[in-house]
Parts: C-alpha cells; sequence; structure tokens
C-alpha cells in the first residue's frame, strides 16, 4: 500500500521507517528541508536504537523516501498519517491543535482520490471529527474517512514496541476505512498480535488512559517510597512483593527522581484538561501530577542534605540527564529541575550522558560536560545516579571513591546498594526509598 507520513518527528519517523518495513511504500513528509536534507543523507535526526540501520535498509530497497512536498506525498496514498506535534498549550494545559489542523487542511487539498487520513499525533477527545471537518472545509468533494490511530512507543524501545506490540489500536467509522488499516497492519495480523477496532472517541480516550495510568503507577511507587525512607523500610522489596501480585504487575513500579518525557507529563496534563472541560474532574491524575513534580523537589533536598545543607562551593558530578536511558530527549527530565537547582544554590556542576549533549547543552546552562564518569567524579564532592544507563550500572565504586573530594552518592534509581557504596570507600550514601 501507498502511504504518507505527514510529519517527521519521533512518532512519524518511527512509524514510517517501520511501515515500510512491513513492505509499504512510504513518503515521509516534513516542511523542514534541513531535515528532509539529513533524512536523505541517511542521517537520523533522533536517537533511538537501531532506526538508522532499519530506515538505510528500506530506502535502499525503494520502499521509503522523503520530502517537503506534501501534495506529492498524498496524490495516490491509501492512508495519510498526520504525525505531527501536540504540545502542552501554554496557559490551559490543553494539546496544541494547530499543527494537526494546517495537515488536515493540507492534505484535503492535496487529495486526488479516496484515502484514510489516520491521527498518529495523540490528540483530545474529539479531535479525529474536527479533523475531517477540516478536510471537509478544505476540500468539500474530497472522498475520505478518518481513522484514529495512537501510538505506544517506548522511546529506545520503540522498534519492537512497533514490531511487537501489545495491541494496536484503530478507531474507525466505516467498514471501507477498517479494510485499509487492516490491510496496513496485515503484517502484525499474520503474527497473532492483537489488532483492536473500536469507535473514533474510544481509541483516543485509550492512549490518555493508558498514560495516565502508568503515571499514576510511577507516582505511587514514589510515594510509597517516601513513607519507606521514614519507616525503615525497602522500597525495592515492596514493590517487589507489589508487582508478583498478577493484578498489579511489576512494571512501572520502580520508585526514582519522578518521571518525564514527552507522553506523560503532557498527556496527564490534557487528560485533566479534558476533564475540567466535561464537568468530570480528573482528581487522581491532578494529583499524580502535582505529587510528580513534589518528588523533583525532593530529590533536590536529597542532595542538599549530602551536601550539608548547602550547594555552594560544592562539586557535584551527575550521571545521566536525558528523562531515560537509550534516548536523547530531555522534554520534562527530572534533571531540568535537579541540574538547575545545584547551579542555582552556588554548585559547580559536572554533566555526564551518553547522548544527552545535544539538548542538554542549551537547556542546561552553567554546567560542564564530561565525557566518562570518572574524569567527572575526580574532586567532587557528591555524586549522583540520575538516569540509569547501562554505562552507569557497573560502575568501578572504588575507583570513584578514591578520587572524590568527599566520598558521597546520591543513587536515585536504586541501582546499587548501600552496603556496596560503603564497601567501596563511599562516606555516604542515599538512594530513594531505602
Amino acid at each position: 500500500m501507498r502511504i504518507a507520513m505527514i510529519g517527521t518527528g519521533y512518532v512519524g519517523l518511527v512509524s514510517g521507517v517501520c511501515f515500510s518495513d512491513f513492505g509499504h511504500e512510504v513518503c515521509c513528509v516534513d516542511k523542514d528541508p534541513r531535515k528532509i536534507e539529513m533524512l536523505e543523507a541517511g542521517k537520523v535526526p533522533i536517537f533511538e536504537p537501531g532506526l538508522d540501520d532499519l530506515m538505510a535498509r528500506n530506502v535502499a530497497a525503494g520502499r521509503l523516501s522523503f520530502t517537503t512536498d506534501l501534495k506529492a506525498a498524498v496524490d495516490g496514498a491509501d492512508a495519510v498519517f498526520i504525525a505531527v506535534g501536540t504540545p502542552t498549550r501554554r496557559g490551559d494545559g490543553h494539546a496544541d491543535l494547530t499543527y494537526v489542523m494546517a495537515a488536515a487542511a493540507e492534505i484535503g487539498q492535496a487529495m486526488t482520490g479516496y484515502a484514510v487520513v489516520v491521527t498518529k499525533s495523540t490528540v483530545p477527545v474529539g479531535t479525529n471529527r474536527k479533523v475531517a471537518e477540516a478536510i471537509r472545509v478544505a476540500a468539500p468533494e474530497a472522498d475520505f474517512d478518518v481513522a484514529s490511530n495512537p501510538e505506544f512507543l517506548r522511546e529506545g524501545a520503540a522498534i519492537d514496541d512497533f514490531m511487537r506490540p501489545d495491541r494496536v489500536v484503530v478507531g474507525v467509522q466505516t467498514d471501507r476505512a477498517a479494510k485499509v488499516m487492516s490491510d496496513i497492519y496485515r503484517p502484525l495480523y499474520l503474527r497473532d498480535f492483537p489488532i483492536m477496532v473500536t469507535d473514533l472517541e474510544s481509541a483516543e480516550m485509550i492512549k490518555y488512559a493508558a498514560n495516565a495510568f502508568l503515571a499514576t503507577k510511577i507516582t505511587f511507587i514514589n510515594e510509597i517510597a517516601a513513607l519507606c525512607e521514614k519507616v525503615g523500610a525497602d522500597v525495592k522489596k515492596v514493590s517487589k512483593g507489589m508487582g508478583m501480585d498478577g493484578r498489579i504487575g511489576n512494571k512501572f513500579l520502580h520508585a526514582g527522581p519522578g518521571y518525564g518525557g514527552s507522553c506523560f507529563p503532557k498527556d496527564t496534563a490534557a487528560l485533566a484538561r479534558i476533564g475540567q472541560e466535561h464537568a468530570v474532574p480528573m482528581r487522581i491524575t491532578e494529583t499524580v501530577m502535582l505529587v510528580n513534580e513534589n518528588v523533583k523537589h525532593r530529590m533536590v533536598e536529597k542532595l542538599r542534605d549530602l551536601c550539608d545543607g548547602r550547594f555552594n562551593g560544592k562539586t557535584v558530578a551527575v550521571l545521566g540527564v536525558t528523562f531515560k536511558p537509550n534516548t536523547d530527549d530531555m522534554r520534562e527530565a527530572p534533571s531540568l529541575t535537579i541540574v538547575p537547582a545545584l547551579v542555582g544554590g552556588g554548585a559547580k556542576v559536572r554533566v555526564v550522558d551518553p547522548e544527552g549533549l545535544r539538548e542538554g547543552e542549551a537547556l542546561l546552562p552553567g554546567v560542564v560536560w564530561h565525557d566518562d564518569p570518572y574524569s567527572a567524579a575526580e574532586g567532587a564532592d557528591l555524586i549522583v545516579l540520575l538516569t540509569e544507563w547501562n554505562e552507569f550500572r557497573a560502575l568501578d565504586l572504588p575507583r570513584i571513591a578514591g578520587s572524590m573530594a568527599t566520598a558521597r552518592m546520591a543513587d536515585l534509581r536504586n541501582i546499587y546498594s548501600r552496603e556496596n557504596a560503603m564497601a567501596a570507600g563511599f562516606d555516604a550514601y542515599d538512594a530513594v526509598g531505602r
């Protein structure tokens, strides 16, 4: 089938590349000529393990192309996916649909035959019907259907998530649209991955409800971690005991410095706003958002305690600033709260992150970037494990402790243990919920 993918951000590029690997002919569209030039040169503008090789293979096979010409890409396409950004709108917390509606109007003007216009972007309930209206206004005679196809990709594991999904959710209004979407996802259907077909509104809501629930699990265990510290319990043992219950499960029960990223902060805010607009307050979600911010600030106080109550004059090495490992994404990362607090308090901050420099250099002014943990730790007063990159899971702790001015560690991902740290020569060690 012929597919046009409008937007080459994280969702659009991963989806377009993976669809081409299914055997479809995919043309990815972006208004930014520099991005298209980069993609045509075989360079991937985001960091996602395996994406560069997969992209190169399908370009070489002639199934994947890139262009700034939306009209040419849409002409003759069986499906047109909208995968543009929906950032949180300033002032009200709602998802900004400016790019979605602009894309819908352009698609309508470019269509020359029947196509399914598929919203891949995360959008509030009711948006797909607005997309249909925008297309009809732009092209009253257009022959099309709309569909909702929310993404559930984890940064750092997006290709595997796309190729081996827990489920694919498709919201449609007609059998004709359902048939097109079925043909697109046929490679997954043949391998018995579940394809759930529903109405438009339910598909839109599934995305928000799923992300809000996962954010709730993370925030819940972070609150339990704070209580564990007060009562002498170990949150790692508590979460393991909870996760053994089949009704709960062990995923997203790892205590840490709070959630971040492109999805959870934006989607919880949007769901809360949708609830307000329909007079059904999302009290749990609203509380999750508040508690998550408090968790980040609680981490700052942990670090302050390890610095004898003040950051001024201290040297702090921070390991990891992206919101999670295996990505270069800094959006809403806990580091954006924690590192500025260190710098603002007068600390000299050294940062190490395998992929964080590209975005972090602008977002974290006043820090010094290092290539490895050992150079960053030399002469430091505190080392902070903030993002659990694999490179930080097997550090030579005696070497680090021996090189520091005062050997103190804040393990905000519970990678190590107090016993290991103290045996390695650290004078002080603090973790989360232990």
